[in-house]
């Protein structure tokens, strides 16, 4: 087949064949009389999946990549990469979707007053810059795709971050109880953990994690789990996919700034009576922690405050007083010095 008959086939210009040949990510054969390009089913294939990855919004130099591993019959890697793109348009469909969020009450605004006061619009504009900055400030810092191997050996044996894991994993279970037929969220999964107390009783479980190592061996353990790239800023599900988001020693990882962004999130993705179960290290005040932390300083545990302070620990009357003004009933319990769950219930649907 010709380039022109291609180019009719799929849908494309000839223009843009020959520049995705010109960038090596195909090699259409020439006639030697008259050097016109033939292109096989199998190249036909090879164009059509560049024009999907393009569709998705995935850049050339990545294209090149993926196509490579498949070349390789490097199926983990793809995906990988695949997810990577999948999270990226994730991240930014939800920034214009608080666009038009902005936008829209800039419209109601008008409706009501008939003008939108210059300090409104400011008002509006300043906002929606912050909080996107916010979202966009979030960083692994924490090297995960090297802990994932031995993650499930550190929680077991580290009682100074992890004290009473396995413990609050059952809690968490026993509080959230879905009926059969329900379908959850397990936010920062790591290896799957917590995921596995649900599934292990037949309920459906999704999981997602910014960690392509970690989603490897929770995909290992658990391969009827539905695992995606993401975080807890930009979680990669539409709206109303979900009857309950868990999530266990991950919640720390985002600012305290961000936190309130997380819960709008997870309030995004779930059904309208979905509810919410956060296991983490928390204080019961500022000044709580700050004593903690004076105390491992006196102590001499510095390697353990150095841990600390890389993390973003909620004072948890703070989080009962977001899930309370945003129509939420709650109940929490302290299980040792650091270590609260919360569980959350919407008081009537959203």
């Amino acid at each position: 087949m010709q380039i022109k008959d291609v180019a009719r086939k799929l849908k494309i210009s000839p223009r843009a064949i020959r520049f995705y040949e010109d960038k090596g990510l195909i090699s259409p054969s020439k006639q030697e009389t008259n050097s016109y390009r033939t292109f096989t089913e199998e190249e036909i294939w090879r164009l059509q999946t560049i024009i999907s990855l393009r569709e998705s919004g995935m850049s050339v130099a990545d294209i090149q990549k993926a196509l490579q591993e498949t070349d390789a019959d490097n199926k983990a890697q793809l995906q990988y990469y695949l997810e990577i793109q999948r999270s990226v348009v994730y991240a930014q469909w939800l920034e214009f979707k608080h666009i038009i969020e902005t936008t829209d009450t800039m419209i109601n605004l008008l409706k009501q007053n008939n003008s939108v006061p210059i300090d409104d619009i400011f008002t509006l504009a300043e906002g929606s810059k912050r909080l996107r900055e916010i979202r966009k400030n979030w960083k692994d810092t924490w090297n995960f795709d090297q802990q994932a191997l031995t993650h499930d050996e550190r929680v077991l044996h580290n009682d100074d971050e992890y004290k009473g894991y396995e413990e609050i994993l059952d809690l968490t279970w026993q509080w959230v109880k879905p009926r059969v037929g329900e379908k959850g969220l397990d936010l920062g999964t790591g290896t799957g953990n917590l995921a596995h107390r649900f599934l292990q009783n037949g309920i459906h479980m999704a999981g997602v994690d910014q960690s392509k190592e970690m989603m490897k061996q929770c995909q290992s353990k658990h391969p009827q789990m539905d695992i995606k790239l993401g975080n807890f800023l930009a979680i990669p599900y539409m709206d109303n996919q979900f009857d309950f988001i868990v999530t266990s020693f991950a919640f720390h990882h985002i600012s305290n700034e961000q936190q309130p962004l997380a819960l709008d999130e997870m309030r995004r993705v779930l059904k309208s009576h979905g509810r919410i179960c956060i296991a983490d290290i928390m204080f019961e005040t500022e000044s709580a922690q700050e004593q903690y932390m004076n105390d491992l300083l006196a102590s001499g545990r510095t390697d353990l405050l150095t841990t600390m302070q890389e993390k973003h620990y909620a004072i948890c009357p703070v989080l009962l007083s977001w899930f309370e003004e945003n129509g939420y009933i709650t109940k929490h319990a302290k299980i040792n010095d650091l270590l609260y769950i919360v569980y959350a219930v919407p008081i009537k649907p959203l």
